[in-house]
């Protein structure tokens, strides 16, 4: 390896490390705000919530990646162009693309590091997240009494406590419902009490005092119930706490989501999908027919009168006393093929978008892959022209293009899902656009263009203006 291959992977990784983590960082921030209202009040222990977070993280690289890479050539070749070592370069005979060939081969290794993660190790992280997502979803909020308010996730009870104690434990004005046979109305009401929770913490434990118990005893065969009152110096509740616990998800309900899928396993659902349609579209012409099975004899109300053939009267072939049992047979006949033909389109049109999405996910790991080839060839043209390095002017630039591209596989995937266009087109879109950006600035950078310069701008607009004025003087001594 030369040494100047050595400088320029030098420069790059650098940048390319503190990006790449930089932008994982805020993109999984981002999606924490997002699953934040569910996480919130679970009583969740520092480990779920790594795992949340590890899974999550997973999930975005293939987004993080081509980001990363955007920013990080642009500012490789910025700092390069800022410090004048892209002049030098290029004034002793090496062109841009040779500056650029390493990079080039590190950004080919990136897309192929992108595709196995998106192949292999994003489905199961997406399997994992799901897993986890559904089981903390449907748990229920850790148990906290709050003075004055009802507290109704432990099932069969609603507990209310007037106020707590500095202590944590001592309660008073406590007021528990109990939420059991619909004709019973329990309740017990106690002056203060001491709440604590078992050592397994699988259970509540209330000793209340000076209190009493209201209970209602009846049964769905009489209307009429028995009201007990019992008073009492202390007494002792239990509630089980199971309910409130994270329950366990079983993995293989997500499995057939085609975000879990591989390609190679995308590919073979996609073939399947397509012999699915084929055999339904052969059962519902075996149905039909089954339906119609006077379709294949010789109509027998044609007549011929003359040289002219005229359907004959279907009163005439049938008797009187059989048209009401005939009619009910047509109706039931024509009702049992509207229903099937409902039932297909029904099928067929799920089918379709099913098949629409496993076509978006297999292309998906393709374009992202490629979209890092892409984007290097946008920033490592934009630093060599923009001749700027740091966080300052290549970032802004790297927001722009990023938001183009993101904003446009945003708006490919939504129009793959409303069936406007092809699961190519929507995922490739970002890549077709950008592809043309990126020829058209590695051109403008190999012939030192000065698109990006104030002074390249500045004369351009006294050209114009010196144009303008000598056009408006022309114009006026014609019209002397």
């Amino acid at each position: 390896m030369k040494k100047l291959d050595k400088l320029i992977l030098k420069t790059f990784l650098g940048p390319f490390v503190a990006t790449f983590f930089i932008t994982l960082f805020i993109l999984v921030m981002q999606n924490l705000w997002k699953y934040i209202d569910d996480l919130v009040g679970k009583g969740l222990d520092l480990l779920t919530i790594g795992q949340f977070l590890w899974y999550a993280s997973a999930t975005l690289l293939t987004l993080a990646m081509p980001i990363a890479i955007l920013i990080s050539s642009i500012m490789t070749f910025g700092n390069l162009g800022e410090s004048f070592e892209l002049v030098a370069i290029k004034s002793s005979g090496i062109s841009l693309l040779r500056f650029m060939r390493p990079l080039m081969w590190v950004a080919l290794l990136l897309c192929g590091i992108t595709f196995l993660f998106a192949n292999y190790v994003i489905p199961y992280a997406s399997l994992k997240f799901a897993t986890l997502y559904n089981e903390i979803f449907y748990k229920k909020p850790a148990f906290d009494l709050k003075e004055g308010v009802f507290f109704t996730y432990i099932d069969g009870y609603a507990i209310k406590v007037g106020k707590k104690d500095s202590d944590g434990k001592t309660i008073r004005n406590v007021l528990i419902y109990e939420k059991g046979n619909p004709l019973q109305d329990n309740a017990i009401v106690a002056e203060k009490g001491i709440m604590q929770i078992s050592p397994d913490k699988k259970f509540l434990e209330f000793n209340l005092e000076n209190g009493f118990r209201y209970q209602e005893r009846g049964n769905a065969y009489d209307s009429s119930t028995e009201y007990i009152r019992l008073g009492f110096k202390e007494f002792k509740k239990l509630f089980d706490l199971s309910s409130l616990q994270q329950g366990a998800t079983n993995p293989e309900m997500f499995k057939g989501n085609q975000k879990m899928l591989s390609a190679r396993q995308l590919s073979k659902n996609i073939d399947s999908l397509r012999n699915l349609a084929d055999s339904s579209d052969k059962r519902l012409y075996n149905n039909l027919k089954s339906f119609l099975h006077f379709a294949d004899l010789k109509d027998s109300i044609w007549k011929k009168t003359g040289n002219v053939i005229q359907p004959a009267k279907a009163d005439s072939l049938f008797a009187d006393s059989s048209r009401a049992a005939l009619n009910e047979r047509v109706v039931s006949t024509a009702t049992d093929i509207k229903n099937s033909i409902q039932f297909y389109d029904s099928d067929a049109k799920d089918r379709a978008k099913s098949l629409n999405f496993h076509k978006l996910e297999w292309h998906r790991k393709y374009a992202f892959s490629m979209a890092c080839l892409v984007l290097f060839f946008i920033g490592a043209p934009l630093g060599s022209i923009i001749r700027k390095g740091g966080l300052g002017m290549p970032l802004v630039v790297a927001i722009i293009f990023f938001l183009i591209f993101h904003l446009l596989n945003m708006f490919g995937e939504k129009f793959v899902k409303e069936g406007i266009t092809t699961p190519f087109t929507g995922m490739w879109l970002a890549v077709m656009v950008l592809i043309p950006i990126g020829a058209f600035l590695t051109y403008k950078a190999m012939n030192d263009s000065q698109l990006f310069s104030k002074e390249f701008y500045h004369r351009t607009f006294k050209k114009i203006k010196l144009y303008l004025k000598r056009f408006s003087k022309k114009s006026s001594s014609q019209n002397i």
